[in-house]
């Protein structure tokens, strides 16, 4: 069994009142929120999967290229 990466943390009482979460896990957890929102609206649903279905992007390091950075 794998352990789990989150920690939790709890008052004196043992209650848990937080947690600590690796920051990989969380922007996972925070891209699929907004994924999770974009999705909720029927137009933005086609774009994101009209802008999925295209193949005439450019790569990061080309965009890069041409803002100079």
């Amino acid at each position: 069994m794998n352990k789990s990466p989150v920690q939790y943390i709890s008052n004196e009482k043992g209650k848990v009142t937080g947690v600590i979460v690796p920051i990989d896990l969380w922007h996972e957890i925070e891209s699929e929120k907004e994924t999770a929102y974009l999705l909720k609206s029927n137009e933005m649903t086609k774009r994101l999967l009209d802008a999925k279905s295209r193949g005439d992007g450019i790569s990061l390091e080309a965009s890069r290229e041409k803002l100079g950075i």
